[in-house]
Parts: C-alpha cells; sequence; structure tokens
C-alpha cells in the first residue's frame, strides 16, 4: 500500500486497538485476523526502519489497551511495560517490511510474528507472554492446532491467517485474481482444519478418575493493600474448608480425594507461627484429604521468601512442595534493586526479594501426581510443560488475582488456563483467592467456575492422564523452529533489497 507515513501510523494503531479486543474480556475472536491484515499492510511497502515505527505504534495501540488491568499499580507501570512490549512490535514491524519483498511472504511474515512473540516471552528478567495470538483463540475455529504444535503453533497459524487476507488485500489492489483465490483458498483451509482438528483430536486416554475439590475463600478487599489482612485471608480459607467438611459429613458434597487452596492462602508462615500450622492442621484433618496450600515461606536467613505450594496430609502434616520458578520482576523482587528504589517509592511494598525455585512444580497430592504452576507462571511454556512432562496428571494453577479485580486480568489469565489444558490434554484446578477459581477438563471446557469475589467451593471429578499430547512432546522446538522461519525471511528478505539497491539480478 502506498499509504503516507503518518497514515501507516494510524492504521497501525487502530489496528492494534482493535487487535486487543480480540482478546478476554472481549472474547471476540474474529477480530484477531483483519487486525493483523491492517497492521501488516501498514508495514509493508516501506522501509525496514519505517516498518519499525509503525510497529511500534501497532504495539502501542495493542498493548496499552491490553494491558490496562495493570494501571491498579500505577499509569508509571501500565504504560512502562506496554511500550517495553511494544518495542519488540517494532522489530516486528521492520521484519514484516523487509520479508514482504519475498515470493510467498505471508507465509515468512507468520514465522516474524512467532519470533516476536518468541524473544518477548524470553527477554528481559525472564519474559513476559502475555498477548500472544493464540491466547484469543480458545473459543475459535483455529484453536485445534493447539494440540498438535502447541501455543507457538497455534500463533502461526493465526498470524498467516491475518498475513493471507493482507496478501489477498494487495492483489485486489493490482486485480491479481489467482493471488486473490489462493490467498483466500488458504485462509479457508486454515480454518477448517483447525475445526476438524478440535473436533476429532481427542486428550489421552483416561487412566482413573480423582474428586477434586477446589477452595475460594475471597478476601477481605479488593486492590494492593488486600495483603494488609493477611490473618483475615487465611481464616476465610480456614472457614470454607470447614464449610466444605460440613458439607461432607451432611451428604451435600462428594467426600473430595484432593483440595486445592490458592496462591497466597497463607501469608503467615506456618513454619515460624506454630498457631497458624495448628489451625492448618486442623482444618485439613476435619476434611480428611491432603490439601494443597499456598505459603509465603521466609528463607533461612528471613532476608527473602518463597512462594511455596505445600502439600498438607491430614497425617503427617506439612510435605512435598513447590517454589514458584518465574517470580514477577518488580511485582515479587526488584532487579537492580538499588539503583531503582528510591526512584519509585510504590517499590517499597515488596520488602523482601522472591526466591525462584528451581525444580519443576510435580507433586505427590494424594493418590495422583499433580502439575503445579504458580499465578503468571501458566503464560510460560518451559513451567507448564515440565509440570507436565515430569509426570503430571493433572494440572493445578494457584493464583491470586485480588490485586486485579473486575480488570479483566484474571479473564485473560483464565483464557489462557483454558488453552493450556487443550495444548498438553490435561484436566485443570485453578484455585484463586477471589477468582476466577475453576475446574477445566482437558478439552479446555469449562466444568465448575466461580465468581469473582465471593466465597466459592467447587467440588467435581477430574480424569489423570499420563500420556503426553503431540504439543507436549514437540515442545519448545516448534517455537524455535518458527522463530527460524521468520529469521531467515528476515535475511533473505534483506539480501534481496541489497542486491535490488545496488542493481544486481536478485536471481
Amino acid at each position: 500500500m502506498s499509504w503516507p507515513l503518518p497514515l501507516r501510523f494510524v492504521v497501525a494503531a487502530v489496528a492494534g486497538w482493535v487487535l486487543s479486543y480480540a482478546f478476554a474480556p472481549h472474547d471476540v475472536w474474529w477480530l484477531l485476523p483483519p487486525a493483523v491484515a491492517l497492521l501488516t499492510l501498514a508495514c509493508t511497502g516501506t522501509t525496514g526502519g519505517r516498518g519499525a515505527l509503525v510497529g511500534l505504534s501497532g504495539g502501542l495501540g495493542f498493548f496499552v489497551s491490553l494491558l490496562s488491568w495493570l494501571s491498579v499499580i500505577g499509569v508509571d507501570a501500565w504504560l512502562g511495560l506496554a511500550l517495553l512490549q511494544a518495542l519488540f512490535w517494532a522489530g516486528l514491524g521492520a521484519g514484516l517490511a523487509v520479508v514482504a519483498r519475498l515470493p510467498a511472504w505471508p507465509l515468512w511474515a507468520a514465522g516474524v510474528w512467532v519470533l516476536a512473540e518468541a524473544l518477548r516471552s524470553v527477554i528481559p528478567w525472564g519474559g513476559f507472554p502475555w498477548g500472544r495470538l493464540a491466547h484469543a483463540l480458545v473459543d475459535s475455529p483455529l484453536v485445534g492446532f493447539v494440540h498438535i504444535a502447541g501455543v507457538a503453533g497455534l500463533s502461526a497459524v493465526a498470524a498467516a491467517v491475518g498475513t493471507l487476507l493482507a496478501g489477498a488485500a494487495l492483489a485486489a489492489e493490482r486485480r491479481d485474481v489467482p493471488r486473490i483465490v489462493t490467498a483466500l483458498a488458504l485462509v479457508g483451509v486454515a480454518l477448517a482444519a483447525g475445526a476438524v482438528l478440535r473436533g476429532t483430536v481427542d486428550p489421552p486416554p483416561t487412566s482413573s478418575t480423582v474428586t477434586a475439590a477446589v477452595v475460594q475463600g475471597n478476601v477481605p478487599r479488593l486492590g494492593l493493600d488486600f495483603l494488609g489482612q493477611r490473618e483475615a485471608v487465611l481464616t476465610n480459607h480456614l472457614e470454607a474448608t470447614e464449610q466444605l467438611a460440613d458439607d461432607v459429613a451432611a451428604g451435600r458434597s462428594s467426600q473430595p480425594d484432593i483440595v486445592v487452596w490458592p496462591e497466597n492462602s497463607s501469608d503467615i508462615d506456618p513454619f515460624r507461627d506454630e498457631s497458624v500450622a495448628r489451625r492448618i492442621d486442623d482444618a485439613v484433618t476435619l476434611v480428611d484429604a491432603p490439601t494443597l496450600v499456598g505459603v509465603l515461606v521466609a528463607t533461612p536467613d528471613g532476608e527473602q521468601v518463597e512462594n511455596t505450594a505445600i502439600v498438607w496430609d491430614p497425617v503427617d502434616g506439612a510435605g512435598e512442595r513447590y517454589v514458584k520458578r518465574h517470580p514477577v520482576p518488580f511485582g515479587e523482587y526488584i532487579p537492580g534493586r538499588e539503583l531503582v528504589a528510591d526512584l519509585v517509592g510504590r517499590l517499597d511494598r515488596v520488602s523482601r526479594d522472591m526466591r525462584a525455585g528451581t525444580e519443576p512444580g510435580v507433586l505427590t497430592l494424594g493418590p495422583t501426581t499433580a502439575g503445579v504452576v504458580i499465578c503468571f507462571e501458566i503464560a510460560y511454556d518451559a513451567e507448564v510443560r515440565d509440570a507436565v512432562t515430569e509426570g503430571g496428571q493433572l494440572i493445578v494453577v494457584q493464583t491470586n488475582n485480588a490485586t486485579y479485580g473486575r480488570t479483566g486480568q484474571p479473564e485473560q489469565q483464565f483464557a489462557i488456563t483454558r488453552l493450556r489444558a487443550l495444548e498438553h490434554g490435561r484436566d485443570v484446578l485453578i484455585a484463586s483467592t477471589s477468582g476466577i477459581s475453576a475446574i477445566l477438563r482437558a478439552d479446555g471446557s469449562i466444568a465448575a467456575v466461580s465468581e469473582e469475589f465471593t466465597r466459592d467451593l467447587l467440588v467435581d471429578d477430574v480424569a489423570l492422564r499420563d500420556d503426553l499430547t503431540w504439543a507436549t512432546r514437540v515442545g519448545p522446538a516448534a517455537a524455535w523452529t518458527l522463530a527460524a522461519v521468520g529469521i531467515v525471511g528476515i535475511i533473505a528478505g534483506s539480501v534481496s533489497s541489497r542486491r535490488r539497491r545496488t542493481g544486481e539480478d536478485p536471481t
């Protein structure tokens, strides 16, 4: 498209903003292909440098909207993270501009999308994979690809559908009917193939079942200060567990084989406060089921804390534990604390850095082996996959969304979790302090779900599985292979451009 640069900026920003509405809590997934097409059109037909500026504009339109829930922390945190993520879209825009010079460029462009997502998923500080294209598609016809090629593969197909639409638009401008037909036919094939896969690919076979209970005790109030009432949060979860025991005794509920509490259900360290340990013991003994408890545990020197999932047995007490491997930078620890703490006083809230765990979240929870991740870890490929490949027969997500209640963030995390169920073929238990808690089937469907900011108990039978999906087996190879396609495309497009500028025959 021969658009002037200011128009390209506007089109890209609008495309990014529209794309954000494909994601939860709006969930208008069909906006994704045209939004990707618009952004692609804005970046093509120009130089790589200008493509970078256009991509940055699109990234700001997307991330400022998608991450608006972070404004409860502060406008600076919200816009700062949006800008950081938009910088990866600057690279995306440059890449799209460069590969558009190649034959079959829409397919190279899909690789560039995956490359941008892969890079921002690992850098800086371990990355931030929120807002990958696949995360918007759990209820779309394309979602079947996630079972075969994982989140990266689904993102690649979604990007290809959008870039093919852009290719069709460019062909229409030239009245190139064969290219229009080819591009639209490939879009139709992708949609049909995804729908067929979704309907025909079954989760791994069930090895057995257990009755699981998810406890959502609720919090005194939403917002940043809810953890100031640690005692009340703990009491809420103790009382909810006692209610569960009463329901079992009265025949209103099945006896659970396992119980799951959320992250931060006890921010009072039970290993330093014997009264807290006794209260947890009493509740777990009353419900008579091994319970996964989310606890903040101080390190031996007291200088740091660990975000920990502990298996609490009704007979043996505290046992196996998983320590969160991926603490949130600036939320759970402060990178370069000495440099930034004085500049942003709000960081004083994080008085002790959280120490990262080193082992995958695989815990023996009563009659099952649970693959455990904590909160934002559900968005990270490695943490979830490791929990499954190391033996997790179901996935357990302990989370605390109280800070972001009623902002759209819990819905976004919930969509990602549903996608993980499909990707790895595992039933999923989500325990949140304030919601959204849920029990999910391995096909991504919802067996039970809670409202936000209510006390709730979810009890249902869940399937245990041992076999792995294709996506789980392939693992990171899919993402980096697709990213390599983007890298090769950028190199080839750059060489082609250089030859044209020097007057060489590109053949």
